[in-house]
């Protein structure tokens, strides 16, 4: 299958999920009423086009732009890292995200809540992406000052772990001196969910990951050298220093960011750079860029869709859902030892 018709297929497929994920719920709503709603925005059923402009569509856009900034801040650690287990989960970026909303959640001395929050606006969900996206910076700049003295790539993803379980330690301390309201609070954003992300506050996000995405596409020929090994790319003349800056602002930005209103979501950043090379079949990131955020809005609007259960009013964890799709794509990918050293190679 050429590269071309691949990635037609992805798109159809990726607004297939997309459609899909606007029909189910604990209200099934018919695709033909959908699309009637998308296009004219008017239906027979006021209810109808209620639940898809105010619920079902803000969400399903949140799930694309996750998808789209977990897979490409994944596919950027690997890279960077030359380690095919890195990603914003399991180097700690993710819980850097974490510290950084758990100093507005937690650190005031009040009860924050994310709610009370975004009820300050823009300026408040400015706030909440400014502290994550420091958080994840934090983490990430610690992780490449180890790097830098580290040469063995399982030894600095057992450093980046450790790293991160130092960052959920703290986190810890203040939430065992934290007051029971900010505690659950904070507790329930820990879970995940797609479903918080509205009106300006889904404005904020997408202009927040659209930049992270062009930091990214302009990175796209320093990652392919960088591929090679510093020393190979320093030889071709890449500056790596501030190869790595741009990589680190757009990773912290795309982490921090999706972190602060979704909360932590795992495996979609590790699972999908995996699997889009295993169906590329290729290592070259103005390709994999694209592809791996087409296929991360594929797997998080599935995603989506089952942590609706759909026909009841049960809603899953979005991160729970994520887990149990991821966990076995990365089991064989541990397994397939010569995938992963044919990529990195």
């Amino acid at each position: 299958m050429t590269r071309p018709l691949l990635f037609s297929l992805l798109i159809l497929l990726s607004l297939a999920c997309f459609v899909m994920n606007l029909t189910l719920g604990s209200v099934s709503i018919p695709a033909g009423e959908v699309a009637r709603i998308l296009f004219t925005r008017k239906s027979e059923e006021t209810a109808w086009l209620f639940i898809i402009e105010n619920i079902r569509l803000p969400k399903a856009i949140t799930a694309v732009l996750v998808g789209w900034g977990l897979s490409v801040s994944g596919l950027q650690m690997q890279t960077l890292f030359r380690n095919p287990l890195a990603g914003p989960s399991e180097l700690g970026i993710t819980a850097g995200a974490g510290l950084g909303v758990a100093a507005v959640m937690l650190g005031s001395g009040s009860v924050t809540s994310l709610y009370a929050i975004r009820q300050l606006g823009v300026s408040g969900s400015w706030l909440i992406v400014f502290m994550a996206s420091m958080g994840s910076a934090l983490v990430l700049l610690m992780v490449l000052a180890i790097a830098g003295r580290v040469r063995d790539h399982v030894v600095l993803l057992i450093v980046g772990v450790m790293v991160g379980t130092i960052t959920l330690s703290i986190i810890s301390i203040w939430q065992y001196f934290s007051q029971p309201e900010q505690l659950q609070e904070y507790l329930l954003w820990t879970f995940g969910s797609l479903g918080g992300v509205v009106d300006n506050h889904l404005l904020v996000l997408a202009v927040v990951v659209i930049l992270g995405l062009l930091l990214t596409f302009a990175s796209s020929k320093a990652l392919n050298t960088l591929l090679l090994g510093e020393a190979y790319a320093r030889s071709m003349g890449l500056t790596v220093g501030q190869a790595r800056t741009i990589i680190l602002a757009s990773t912290s930005i795309l982490t921090g960011s999706i972190t602060a209103f979704c909360g932590p979501i795992g495996f979609v950043g590790i699972a999908v750079p995996h699997l889009t090379r295993s169906l590329l079949g290729t290592s070259n990131h103005r390709v994999l860029i694209p592809a791996s955020g087409l296929i991360g809005s594929i797997l998080m609007l599935v995603c989506d869709s089952i942590a609706q259960l759909p026909g009841t009013q049960s809603v899953l964890p979005i991160n729970v859902v994520t887990s149990l799709l991821g966990a076995p794509i990365v089991i064989w990918m541990i397994v397939s030892r010569h995938n992963l050293r044919a990529s990195f190679s």
